[in-house]
């Protein structure tokens, strides 16, 4: 057995254990063997991270937008430098296949760390301006103050630059928390800004990453130093940190879970939709908030579009992270192997499996694409998210069936139309409840437009210059003249 590795808390520059000594295993999902150790951080830990950040917010808040653009350019370039060393930690993590984690990870990463340091420049406020006579108003937009922040396990080193890159950019000071499951990428990621931070001779506790479980991140959305509190993860996680943060009224933003409807009427493109859909449903085994996993398609082309869409799962290969032509990796940990296991274990008499619906190997959480027809809107696996490989498929009738249906669930994070009809297209649009609707494609994301949901898939914007606004307050300051 090889030597188990130590990850350590990042804190005010510093590479630290947990102030009690304690750990918390790290679990390879490609064997389900443990392979390093990451600190199990208290409250002691907390009040370090939050102290070194409070520390810091007075001077970064003031420094010039030009510093923090010059920052996260310099960031930028150094993800890209060790670009190598981010996939080994992320695919050690999460399973990951190593090419993909690469295209799909870094290049967004880095393309939305200078995304932001753009942002930075254009942190402005309102032009001066006379509503009553005599005075004058303007209006100032300022960072908040320290943030707490907490990231997930499927994307732990992107969402961690969905987190902090703003922040920062808009002035704010962080104390981070990646998930128990996967702080390696997140870990390695603090080091790299730090380095940064020290070469550019500006305060090592603009950045701070503190490791542990759910606690620890209860101690951190309860701490009285921060301003705001964000979270990416489940919705009774959120749930969790909106009660927390209401104690002492701090600023939330949660970006939760998802159930994506995926709307296919007769007259799209079979062949093209399939293809998208296969993707956008398997990638990273279905672990996403936006993944195409709730398929409705008009009755018309329903058998068709079912067998196509098993014979492309079937084509879908699951494997490990340096296997050829392998879409997706195993499941995350073994709590979410059994969560996608119960799922199509317990289907209903009349649903159908189409392709898949077992595990795949006895090491390692690894679990074969999967297509399942013949579901009704009120079966467990069509209002509650999955999070695995698992693509259902629902028949419906007409465009208001197939509205009510895709709205029909708690949750409204993003869609997507399939159709070769622009009027219909644009009627969706407007009729589908969910932050996002995709047209012929899903799942795209660009630095320029925002990520975020409505209901209990939670409020605020990751991404785009509405995620950097999410990040500052507004201050009215009015002159007697």
């Amino acid at each position: 057995m090889s030597e188990i590795r130590t990850l350590r808390n990042y804190i005010d520059g510093e590479f630290v254990d947990a102030k009690d000594g304690r750990t918390l295993p790290v679990v390879d999902p490609t064997t389900g063997e443990v392979y390093a150790s990451s600190p199990l951080s208290g409250a002691a830990d907390v009040d370090a991270a939050m102290a070194a950040a409070a520390a810091a917010f007075p001077v970064w808040r003031d420094s010039t937008p030009s510093t923090r653009q010059k920052l996260l350019l310099k960031i930028a370039d150094a993800v890209e430098a060790r670009a190598d060393e981010l996939v080994e930690a992320e695919c050690r993590d999460t399973g990951k296949p190593r090419a993909v984690t690469r295209t799909e990870e870094i290049v967004p990463m880095v393309d939305q760390l200078r995304f932001f340091a753009g942002a930075a420049r254009l942190l402005e406020g309102k032009a001066a301006g006379e509503y009553m006579e005599g005075l004058t108003s303007i209006i100032r937009r300022e960072p908040i103050g320290v943030c707490a922040q907490v990231a997930p396990w499927n994307y732990p080193m992107m969402t961690a630059v969905w987190k902090f890159a703003p922040a920062i950019a808009a002035g704010n000071t962080v104390v981070l928390k990646p998930s128990d499951t996967t702080p390696a990428s997140t870990v390695l990621l603090a080091g790299i800004v730090g380095d940064v931070l020290k070469e550019l001779d500006l305060p090592a506790a603009v950045l701070n990453v503190v490791c542990g479980d759910r606690n620890t991140g209860q101690l951190m959305v309860e701490h009285p130093v921060p301003a705001m509190a964000a979270i990416t993860g489940s919705v009774r996680a959120g749930i969790q940190v909106a009660e927390s943060a209401a104690k002492d009224v701090k600023r939330v933003h949660l970006e939760l879970g998802g159930k994506a409807p995926v709307v296919v009427f007769g007259d799209a493109d079979i062949a093209q939709a399939v293809e998208g859909i296969t993707t956008a449903g398997f990638f990273n085994a279905g672990q996403d908030c936006t993944a195409a996993t709730r398929v409705l398609v008009h009755e018309s082309v329903h058998d068709e579009f079912v067998a196509a869409l098993a014979e492309a799962a079937a084509g879908v290969r699951t494997g490990g992270i340096d296997e050829e032509g392998v879409l997706f990796g195993p499941l995350n940990n073994v709590h979410q192997l059994a969560q996608v296991s119960g799922f199509v274990d317990r289907l209903p008499p009349h649903a159908k499996v189409e392709a898949g619906g077992h595990r795949v190997g006895e090491q390692g959480y690894f679990y074969a694409p999967t297509v399942v027809s013949g579901l009704e809107q009120e079966d467990e696996i069509i209002q509650n998210e999955v999070f695995g490989p698992v693509i259902t498929v629902q028949s419906f009738t007409d465009e208001d069936q197939a509205v009510e249906w895709a709205n029909g669930v708690d949750y409204a994070l993003a869609s997507s139309v399939w159709t070769k009809d622009h009027a219909r297209a644009m009627r969706m649009s407007k009729r589908l409840d969910f932050g996002c609707v995709w047209i012929n494609t899903h799942m795209i994301l660009v630095a320029e437009m925002p990520h975020g949901g409505y209901k209990k898939s939670g409020y605020g914007k990751d991404l785009s210059a509405y995620g950097f606004e999410d990040y500052t307050r507004i201050k009215h300051v009015m002159t007697s003249l």
